[in-house]
């Protein structure tokens, strides 16, 4: 980005990150090692699930012919003649006036036909008397009723969660191919950092962009390594870079992108050529860099004040991030809402507003700015009372959403709708 440069929309600049995005490459992994990562292949079915006919009730295990007459007012008694709990491998043949007394998930003998509920009897064990006549295969879970070998299981793109591990496990796999989580080195830049909680110097700010980065990292699915705070020092960057690149698949940095006198990371990037910088009609955000170092380690370079670089992450390094990973769906749900009140919007750039979201439940929480049909809907106000000042880095805290608004809108009003980014995990 220099001075008189043309700017490019941020549609633009997020397109061409994620051009220049790979797949990090599968690897299979115990189900116990694969909670949150993202599946790379189908799941197929490696058995019938169940895989053998069973109960679903504690009882007896009969057949039709000889319980059709049993009720409350003509009980019928039948020898058990089998005990099968669930585990067994015992199939006993039932014959005509016989049961088997049967635990639930133990497999069915070959020739019962239902399963006499134990509420259904007085409990028996060596004979049994039976007040209810069965339907037929009552109680019995068929073999493949719920999955069939062969049959899909789990669709590749999807973020592992517990009940697909136990859905994984049960049709007969025991590792599944995922995407690894992508290791981003995260380094703030600025002779003006100092550790948070520790004593400012005049001119010092506490560096909150290592906290927040790490943290929008670790929530994007990603692995982040902090790599600390360096000063407006080049070699001192360049050095730092150099170091780690190896052991990261990507840097996320803030700070020293602009056209200051001081701005070490773009001083030290633009050499590299792989690194572009650009002026993205945007607010907050407008300085942004992407491209590689020298041994092809993408590099995110966001600006250092705390909205921007937030913003920035969302927009343009979440997406990348889930796309390293093979997720399906890169970006954050958006929805409608109406602005509780008014604001200015900067011309001719598109302008991310932290908001507050909150749903109106009834017609005392609307205002007459909210409109006649508001009821039920979401409101949304600007989470900082300085509005989207790119320093505010407190607001944050209360923001649900960004408001997206339009390059050619110059104003929002109270009660127009407008469209909201969540960014709430």
């Amino acid at each position: 980005m220099t001075a008189g440069s043309p700017s490019i929309s941020a549609d633009e600049h997020l397109a061409a990150i994620l051009a220049a995005t790979s797949m990090l490459a599968p690897q299979s992994v115990p189900l116990d090692l694969a909670l949150g990562r993202v599946l790379a292949s189908d799941v197929l079915a490696q058995v019938d699930v169940p895989s053998f006919d069973n109960s679903s009730m504690d009882g007896y295990a009969v057949r039709l012919a000889d319980v059709a007459t049993a009720s409350t007012d003509n009980p019928v008694t039948l020898d058990v003649v089998a005990d099968l709990a669930a585990g067994t491998q015992d199939d006993p043949l039932i014959r005509a006036g016989q049961c088997a007394r049967i635990m639930t998930g133990a497999p069915t003998p070959g020739n019962a036909e239902a399963i006499v509920p134990i509420e259904d009897t007085d409990r028996g064990t060596d004979r049994v008397v039976i007040h209810v006549a069965p339907a037929p295969a009552a109680f019995i879970r068929r073999a493949g009723s719920d999955t069939r070998a062969g049959d899909p299981v789990l669709t590749a793109g999807i973020r592992l969660t517990a009940r697909h591990l136990a859905a994984a496990a049960a049709s007969g796999s025991d590792s599944l191919t995922v995407h690894l989580a992508p290791r981003v080195g995260i380094l703030s830049t600025g002779s003006e950092l100092a550790a948070p909680g520790g004593r400012l110097h005049r001119g010092q700010i506490h560096d909150s962009n290592s906290t927040l980065l790490a943290a929008a990292v670790a929530e994007a699915g990603g692995i982040p390594v902090v790599l600390g705070r360096v000063a407006d020092d080049e070699a001192e960057f360049h050095s730092v870079l150099t170091r780690h690149a190896a052991d990261v698949d990507a840097f996320l940095l803030s700070g020293g992108v602009s056209v200051g006198a001081y701005d070490v990371v773009k001083a030290v990037l633009s050499k590299l050529g792989s690194v572009q910088f650009s002026s993205v009609r945007m607010q907050p955000g407008k300085p942004q860099g992407f491209g590689r170092w020298s041994d092809g380690t993408p590099i995110f370079a966001l600006p250092g004040n705390p909205v921007s670089a937030f913003v920035s992450f969302e927009v343009f390094v979440r997406p990348a991030l889930r796309a390293m990973q093979g997720y399906l769906a890169l970006q954050r749900p958006v929805t409608v809402a109406i602005a509780e009140s008014g604001w200015s919007c900067p011309p001719g750039r598109r302008q991310y507003m932290p908001v507050t979201v909150t749903t109106v439940v009834s017609r005392a929480d609307l205002t007459d700015a909210d409109g006649p049909d508001a009821d039920g809907q979401l409101l949304a106000r600007p989470a900082a009372s300085g509005g989207s000042g790119s320093h505010l880095a407190t607001g944050l805290a209360a923001a649900d959403g960004l408001a997206i608004i339009d390059e050619t809108v110059d104003e929002v009003r109270a009660g127009e709708a407008i469209t909201v980014m969540l960014v709430e995990s």
